[in-house]
């Protein structure tokens, strides 16, 4: 587990992405996470469509069930799933920015500005979960886990797409690329693989399935990147968010190389997991 020197806080990764809204929107787009590029042709839009069928898959949604998700952002994957099945999602950002644009947008979503931590849910609620990722953020992975097992029934499933540290990554990486990854994206620690399989164990979880995509995602950078540059010729406002010493997030706008090189080098990995919940909880938090 990659631990920054100050690990970001709960204030810090909400103020993130309520300061680099308009950035994230504009540069990203309305689905705040990788996109999957599975032949090289598709269209960014295709391609995070794609990321979501991925999860769509590893959920195996039945009708009338409750999912959860768990850092939701601006409720894309939630309002793309409530198009095909017939089930309720209820969602949690800590970003008033992304509960603005969520909340309400599409029959059958529930968007609630809390911390997954704390998060109020009733144990037993849910039949699925999802985190597209959102668990890099959070300050307990423990507790993330803990969390997902005490909301989900037994033989619920939990599906988790998470920026990994690399089982091969060098010390100079881990100084050069992730550590620096860590605190420009506000990420109070990188797991890897291993240290996923391991909390999630203890925590009740039974690993059924795990994808490693980290070559079909890495073009999202580079087409972010691309993004940025015009942007920062064409967009006065999103010129003034990555020049202006006022905005403190504006590192991560401006890192995004390093990104692409963790990826394409393996220090940092891109997972997906599939869980079951097992009947008996090992641990409860």
């Amino acid at each position: 587990m990659i631990v920054p020197e100050r690990p970001s806080t709960l204030a810090a990764v909400a103020s993130h992405y309520d300061e680099l809204d308009p950035a994230y929107r504009r540069i990203w787009g309305e689905h705040v996470h990788h996109g999957y590029w599975q032949h090289g042709h598709e269209t960014a839009a295709d391609a995070a469509a794609a990321l979501v069928r991925l999860v769509e898959q590893a959920l195996a949604l039945e009708p009338d069930q409750r999912v959860c998700d768990i850092g939701c952002g601006y409720g894309a994957t939630a309002a793309d799933l409530l198009k095909r099945y017939d089930i309720s999602i209820t969602g949690l950002t800590v970003s008033a920015a992304q509960h603005r644009l969520a909340a309400g947008r599409a029959p059958g979503f529930t968007c609630l500005l809390r911390d997954w931590l704390d998060n109020g849910l009733e144990s037993a609620a849910f039949d699925r979960a999802y985190a597209i990722e959102s668990s890099e953020h959070m300050t307990d992975k423990d507790r993330f886990f803990a969390e997902a097992r005490r909301v989900l029934r037994p033989g619920g499933r939990l599906v988790v797409c998470a920026w990994l540290e690399g089982e091969t990554a060098t010390p100079w990486q881990v100084r050069h690329l992730l550590l620096p990854i860590c605190h420009e994206g506000r990420l109070p620690s990188m797991g890897s693989r291993a240290d996923y399989a391991e909390m999630a164990a203890l925590a009740g979880f039974e690993l059924i399935g795990y994808q490693d995509i980290s070559r079909q995602v890495v073009r999202t950078w580079q087409i972010c990147l691309g993004r940025l540059l015009k942007r920062l010729l064409t967009d006065g406002e999103i010129r003034r968010l990555a020049f202006s010493p006022s905005t403190t997030n504006r590192a991560f706008m401006l890192s995004l190389p390093r990104l692409i090189i963790a990826l394409r080098t393996g220090a940092m990995r891109y997972g997906i997991f599939q869980w079951k919940a097992q009947s008996r909880l090992i641990r409860s938090e």
